[in-house]
């Protein structure tokens, strides 16, 4: 079986750290090298030629790449593949080079290695728009939704107001790992893996669960009111 070549990239060790355990874990990636700067992640792409590179796109640098610097020998480019979060997705839409991909940070390690496979069987992946929830969709979704406790429920309608996880902390006074250990929770009771489905979701019962506007009652009527 030949194995992915990976290169990885980021200003944060324990992004590097946490990407080289699941990588590491499967048979079929070979990291074969780890950057904490652009510079050394552009010659580590040029001299190794890997498979697909995982960037950081806090690193202007790699954003400006417009054409990567290597082909590798089955002759191809190396796959650009930016690991971003939701609210820096835009900019590297916008701003990346011309067929990069784009994974989010707040997937789960099973959904980053499936895009990963996907990217190397020739497929460019992109975050989605957030999806239109169906009347089936929304009406499973309640018996989904009694599962999740207060603060779950809190978190859920945070995210949907685009709050990122420390945002969502400073909110709640809480850590960022605990909030990040209650959408994993989240996430395997509504069965979906990621917070873009979550906030759609989440606008949808807003949506549904929005009380109609009641129409003042009328001179003399009401509770306490009535004709003498």
């Amino acid at each position: 079986m030949r194995r992915t070549s990976v290169v990885i990239a980021d200003r944060h060790p324990v992004v590097l750290h946490g990407l080289r355990n699941v990588l590491g874990a499967e048979a079929d990636f070979n990291i074969v090298a780890s950057c904490s700067d652009a510079t050394s992640c552009i010659e580590a792409i040029r001299d190794l030629a890997p498979d697909i590179a995982i960037l950081d796109p806090a690193m202007p640098e790699l954003i400006a790449l417009k054409n990567p610097p290597s082909t590798n020998p089955g002759g191809r480019s190396t796959h650009l593949v930016f690991f971003t979060a939701a609210e820096d997705c835009d900019l590297v839409l916008s701003g990346g080079p011309e067929g990069c991909s784009v994974v989010l940070k707040d997937v789960m390690p099973e959904v980053l290695l499936q895009s990963l496979r996907q990217i190397v069987n020739g497929q460019n992946l992109a975050p989605l728009p957030a999806p239109e929830v169906s009347r089936e969709q929304a009406s499973n979704s309640d018996n989904a939704l009694t599962v999740l406790t207060d603060r779950e429920r809190q978190i859920m309608r945070l995210v949907s107001e685009g709050l990122s996880n420390k945002e969502i902390g400073r909110r709640l006074s809480i850590a960022d790992g605990t909030i990040k250990v209650h959408l994993h929770n989240i996430f395997q009771k509504l069965e979906i893996s990621n917070r873009t489905a979550l906030a759609a979701l989440a606008i949808s019962q807003n949506d549904r669960a929005a009380p109609a506007q009641e129409k003042p009652p009328l001179p003399g009527t009401g509770p306490t009111g009535g004709e003498r």
